[in-house]
């Protein structure tokens, strides 16, 4: 159809009314002009109008080959077709009502789910220019035949790969820190991003007001002190107030000058928290230096905290960027080399790649966006459940239609189009499903994104186009899916016999196709519910598995000296003061200062054992610098030897306690305690080992080799400086937190200020991905089990309905009311068990898909599989009861005499 054409139809549509009366009177002229013929032949004027229809034919037929020039006929079949489906569903407000929300719970869930993946991996970042050539940097290397991915690195690496690749034209480092920005009671704690001055080259933004800040200003060993707020914290803040370019805002340990203000909706890479300031890197980094030497951030490898990302140029490949990083991370090892001993390259291997922007789609994705993959997939389970129940409820409508079809068919109406209205139909309840679902999707986003990811800086919610793009194709998917069994059914089938038939349509005969979709529910929603079950299982492992430490009780008072000069003698009498201080508050039992935190920080040095060439090819080995308390604050248990007392203080014997892993790994087969090591230096005096503590996490709840010691503080000054005072309480240590930091605050000097955390949530957030998938395959898999119920009893409903002839005449021949319903009864338990063996058949196939995300669960656990397959058998049996007490009912005078 030419461009003409469709003109043409479009200006005779518009004037549709005027042709029609056009056409009416034309064809009268037409039909006059014929009779008057005919009577001029010498008809009578009966006889001549009769010739005349006869001659001129079908004017219906003639109407319509006339209207088919006026307009788009398709289009109007699809019209008349969704208004003759909108009268239906109408007519049956119970049936459109299941079928709307059913679909609409299918299609929210996976709408939601996509929120999530589509957040973690695929959306492109906000402003960026051209994403495509855009790259994160992940380094890679072999350690003892484990490789490893990471994507920080330290400034001096970064600087190595600028200086020996040339396939991109453009690198920028960044770094994402909670910091305390303000003054006085005015402190508080907000995310700042230290980045490059090229870093604002990789977006298509400027800034509300003011400028970014320039290359000069990012300059090596410290840049300037000038920042740029984020637009949401401008707003709150300083109520969008331009005169805020050059004021002076205190940030940790320095201040800065603001120059900027980034665009509303610049959220950088955006891959934590929301940005409330943005900094140069080089002031960041030179505000945290050794002051003896300032050049150490840039100049050596023993600070690993930045990341970085590059563009390609035009024309390189991926792959071919990935190997020219590689050679650079390469030269840049053999450098390190050169300062420090580190494991030959031949061992190593160390490579690069140019990897995705989003970590989630990294070449290492974390627990979480692996966990939500899982969960899109699961949610996918759900909508293809919803759609068979949506299709059973479709094909037991389109039986019970068989003589309405088949009268339609005798009548002239073609079978593909009686297919078409049956699709239609459908898609019409599946758009209804659809608007539906993204009110879910907007109802439930949020938590699903809480659960996964942990600053949401993007606020995707119902307006936002991609997912709700997202849950209409789903909703045709849907649509088409459950509208092809009825579709197929109106192009089969005898006529005869069909119109013979009463509304008793002979004997009961058993739908292949039903009762496959019905399995098929029971299947998946048995392969959701083991998956529940694992998740649950993992999640309560993870919970009560003993990790070194019960965190329970604990609440961390973290110090910031926020700059404050102060002298490591007058650092280890504060501390004294402020343990002592937390030691007098009520409810406190013990407390204990700490160099480093499980999962948040570790501290690794130089460590000498008589016999070892090097100590560093059997692991990282990671010490703690502690007061004699810890043990008894943590609840470590000390498994031979003892912990730390007073007398553990400067000037006595150096000692240690080691964890029993690095014990078993540096004395194999003899007893540790007595054993000497150095620490620091080979030169350094024998540190004896006393005791040997239980082995506690640190870098994590899986994979984590527990290769720690602990030092006394009072020992070794230079680890022993202000960092985090652990307090063990009675009750609720969140009820202690404000308490606590009220009673501390007045102690500190200068800007120095305290806030308080609790190490319960410090371990929660390990436990994260497994409380993820518990919550969603939980809420998943009840909806799967809802939904499979309600098709299970609407299957066992429908068959009782067509049996009910067979029931009279056997409740009319003497059968017991206990035996129709074991007969019903025993329908519907072998169908949940055909979708129990099927179900579990699948669960343990994919078994070893699943086994990485679990923790400490085998994936083929028998007793969550039992658990399913009793909750799956008894679903059946309450599905089968009430249609079963139904069929007592049966009289039989009435079903032998019906028709």
């Amino acid at each position: 159809m030419t461009l003409r054409e469709i003109w043409n139809r479009v200006t005779f549509w518009r004037r549709r009314a005027r042709l029609e009366r056009d056409l009416s009177r034309e064809m009268e002229a037409h039909l006059d002009l014929l009779v008057r013929d005919y009577e001029a032949q010498g008809l009578p004027p009966a006889d001549a109008r009769a010739a005349a229809h006869r001659r001129l034919g079908n004017t219906t037929s003639l109407r319509e080959e006339s209207r088919d020039f006026w307009g788009f006929p398709a289009l109007e079949t699809i019209v008349q077709d969704v208004r003759y489906a909108l009268r239906g569903l109408r007519r049956a407000p119970g049936f459109t009502a299941t079928v709307v929300l059913t679909l609409g719970l299918g299609i929210g869930a996976n709408a939601a789910m996509f929120g999530v993946v589509d957040r973690l991996m695929f959306r492109p970042v906000a402003m960026m220019r051209d994403p495509a050539s855009v790259h994160r940097v992940y380094l890679r290397s072999t350690y003892r035949g484990s490789v490893g991915t990471d994507a920080s690195m330290e400034y001096a690496r970064y600087l190595d790969l600028k200086r020996w690749t040339s396939s991109f034209s453009q690198f920028a480092g960044f770094a994402q820190r909670q910091m305390a920005i303000g003054a006085g009671s005015d402190v508080e704690q907000v995310y700042v991003s230290a980045v490059n001055a090229s870093y604002f080259d990789f977006f298509d933004a400027r800034p509300v007001i003011g400028r970014w800040f320039t290359a000069a200003e990012d300059s090596t060993p410290r840049g300037a002190d000038v920042g740029v707020l984020g637009y949401n914290y401008w707003r709150l803040h300083y109520g969008g107030d331009s005169s805020i370019i050059g004021t002076r805002v205190n940030v940790d340990n320095f201040a800065v000058t603001i120059v900027g203000v980034a665009p509303q909706g610049f959220t950088g890479v955006g891959d934590a928290y929301q940005t409330a300031l943005y900094v140069p890197i080089t002031t960041y980094a030179g505000s945290r230096v050794n002051r003896k030497d300032a050049t150490e951030y840039y100049t050596h490898y023993n600070w690993g905290w930045m990341e970085v990302m590059a563009r390609r140029k035009p024309g390189v490949t991926v792959a071919a960027a990935s190997a020219d990083l590689s050679q650079a991370y390469v030269k840049s090892w053999q450098a390190e080399g050169l300062q420090q001993t580190v494991t030959s390259a031949d061992i190593a291997k160390p490579g690069s790649i140019a990897g995705p922007i989003r970590v989630g789609a990294g070449p290492e994705p974390s627990l979480e966006a692996r966990t939500s993959l899982w969960t899109i997939g699961v949610a996918g389970i759900v909508l293809l459940i919803a759609c068979a129940n949506v299709a059973n409820l479709f094909l037991a409508r389109a039986l019970r239609r068989r003589r309405e079809v088949a009268m339609r068919i005798a009548l002239g109406s073609s079978r593909g189009r009686l297919a078409a209205q049956a699709i239609t139909e459908s898609l019409v309840l599946a758009g209804a499903g659809g608007v539906a679902g993204v009110v879910v999707a907007h109802w439930g986003g949020s938590a699903m994104r809480s659960l996964f990811i942990r600053g949401d800086v993007t606020g995707a919610g119902i307006l936002d186009w991609r997912i709700t793009a997202f849950a209409f194709a789903t909703a045709v998917f849907a649509g088409i899916v459950t509208g092809a069994g009825p579709a197929i059914l109106s192009g089969r089938g005898e006529l005869a016999p069909t119109l013979k038939s009463g509304s008793r349509e002979g004997n009961y005969q058993r739908s292949r196709l039903r009762t496959a979709l019905l399995v098929s529910q029971g299947a998946l929603s048995v392969l959701l519910l083991v998956t529940a079950g694992l998740f649950v299982r993992s999640l309560q492992e993870a919970r009560s598995v003993r990790i070194g430490f019960d965190a329970e009780p604990v609440l961390l008072a973290n110090v910031n000296a926020r700059g404050t000069q102060i002298t490591d003698t007058a650092r280890l009498e504060l501390g004294k003061r402020l343990e002592a201080e937390a030691r007098a508050i009520p409810g406190v039992e013990a407390a204990s200062w700490v160099s480093s935190l499980p999962f948040i920080s570790s501290s690794s040095t130089g460590l000498y054992v008589a016999g070892i060439d090097t100590v560093r090819k059997l692991g990282r080995f990671t010490y703690n610098t502690v007061t004699p308390d810890y043990f008894r604050v943590m609840d470590t248990r000390i498994l031979r030897g003892r912990s730390f007392t007073e007398a553990d203080r400067g000037g006595a014997p150096l000692v240690a306690v080691v964890s029993e892993n690095m014990a078993k790994k540096l004395w194999p087969n003899q007893d540790a305690l007595g054993q000497c090591m150095r620490v620091g230096q080979d030169t350094m005096p024998c540190t004896t080992i006393v005791g040997v503590a239980e082995n506690a996490a640190q870098r994590g709840l899986t994979n984590d080799p527990q290769l720690q010691y602990y030092l006394p503080a009072d020992q070794f000054i230079r680890a022993g400086g202000l960092s985090t005072l652990l307090l063990r309480v009675r009750g609720d240590p969140a009820k202690l937190a404000d308490v606590t930091r009220k009673r501390l605050q007045p102690l500190m000097p200068g800007a120095a200020y305290i806030t308080t955390d609790l190490m319960r949530d410090v371990v929660d957030q390990q436990r994260r991905a497994w409380q993820a998938g518990a919550t969603i395959f939980l809420a998943l898999g009840a909806l799967a089990l809802c939904v499979a119920a309600v098709g299970t009893y609407g299957v066992i409903s429908y068959n009782v309905a067509q049996r009910m002839h067979e029931l009279g005449i056997r409740i009319a021949l003497g059968a017991q009311s206990k035996s129709v319903v074991g007969l019903v009864v025993r329908q519907g338990v072998s169908f949940s068990l055909a979708g129990v063996v099927v179900g579990m058949s699948l669960a343990a196939f994919v078994a070893k898909w699943m086994q990485p995300l679990l923790f400490h669960q085998s994936a083929r656990d028998p007793v969550t599989y039992a658990a399913v397959a009793a909750m799956m058998v008894a679903v059946g049996i309450a599905a089968s009861v009430v249609p079963s007490l139904r069929a007592t009912r049966a009289d039989p005078n009435v079903v032998l005499r019906s028709d």
